[in-house]
Formats: C-alpha cells, sequence, structure tokens
C-alpha cells in the first residue's frame, strides 16, 4: 500500500484506527514542534502545543472536510491558535509571578550556533504576527499562498508582515552586535 494521503490519514482517524494516528504523528509532530517552539521560545510550550493540536486532529477529524481547507492548512492554523492563547497568558502575568531565571535551553530542532541564537532570540523581540509570517514562509517553507492561507490574510497582507518583520529582525540584530 502507498503511503496515505493526509486526507485518507485524516478519514482513517475519523474512523478510529490508531495506526492512522500514529502515520500522523509521524507525520506532522516535527514541523508543530519546530513552529511552536519558534513561536513560543520554550520546548515544553512547544511540546504541549504540539499534544493539544493532535487531540484537536483526533476529535475533529471524524467532521473534517477537504473543501473547506487544506488539511495542513487547518492544522497550522490550530498549532498557531495554541501559541497565541498561550503568548496572550503570558501578557497576563504579574511581574510577581515571572519566573526568576529564564530556561536558556536550546530549541528542541536544533542546537543552534551563536548565530541561531541570535536569531531565535531576535524572532521573539518582534510583533507575533510578524513572527508568525517568518516562521511559516522561513522555517516551516510553506508558499506565500499557503502562509497567508493559514494566517487568514490575504498574500499583500502576509508579504507586507515579512517586509516588517525582516526588517524589525535587522534592526534587533544590528542593534545586537555587542550583545553577545
Amino acid at each position: 500500500m502507498g503511503a496515505d494521503t493526509d486526507e485518507e490519514l485524516v478519514r482513517r482517524i475519523g474512523a478510529g484506527d490508531p495506526a492512522a494516528v500514529q502515520a500522523m504523528v509521524a507525520r506532522k509532530l516535527p514541523r508543530i514542534l519546530a513552529l511552536a517552539a519558534r513561536m513560543l521560545g520554550d520546548a515544553a510550550e512547544a511540546e504541549d502545543v504540539a499534544q493539544e493540536t493532535f487531540v484537536r486532529i483526533w476529535r475533529h477529524a471524524a467532521g473534517w472536510r477537504q473543501e473547506r481547507a487544506r488539511f495542513d492548512t487547518w492544522v497550522h492554523r490550530v498549532a498557531l491558535n495554541l501559541c497565541y492563547d498561550r503568548l496572550r497568558r503570558r501578557r497576563e502575568w504579574t511581574t510577581d509571578e515571572l519566573p526568576e531565571v529564564a530556561d536558556e535551553a536550546p530549541l528542541p530542532d536544533a542546537m543552534p550556533g551563536d548565530d541561531e541564537r541570535r536569531v531565535g532570540r531576535a524572532l521573539q523581540r518582534i510583533a507575533p504576527r510578524q513572527r508568525e509570517a517568518i516562521v511559516l514562509v522561513y522555517y516551516q517553507d510553506l508558499s506565500n499562498i499557503e502562509a497567508a492561507s493559514a494566517m487568514q490574510v490575504s498574500v499583500d497582507a502576509l508579504e507586507s508582515l515579512l517586509a516588517r518583520g525582516r526588517r524589525s529582525l535587522q534592526a534587533i540584530l544590528v542593534g545586537d552586535d555587542g550583545d553577545d
């Protein structure tokens, strides 16, 4: 039997096939983890987002219809929404609730060198929508059309977010030259 398409796996998951769930996790987990880690800058939170994303796939598989959206676009949207929920909760913390020491552990998908660490830190400092656009296009390798669909914006709006995000990253990285 050839490789199942995402749609076929979703159909099988909706029918209760545990092998389809395992195949979907094997196929999507690395990308979802990488997306969440880059959006959140926290490996443990990224794992929580990935787990919740798969729970939602499992819960909604029986009712998912290909006509509404590409499955991969929907999965990215779910993971991004979960990331934004966590980012909103972070902003709601008071100063007293913030941890005293930041976790400096590398992201799960790479053991970054100095440049990668600098870019990762800079990515956490830009506007969330700009970060989302950059992560989807440059790290998740989505086309501009696919990224715009996942973000629920026009391609022109995506391109504007990418341009502003690149400028923001450049300003931060140029300004941080003496920090390392």
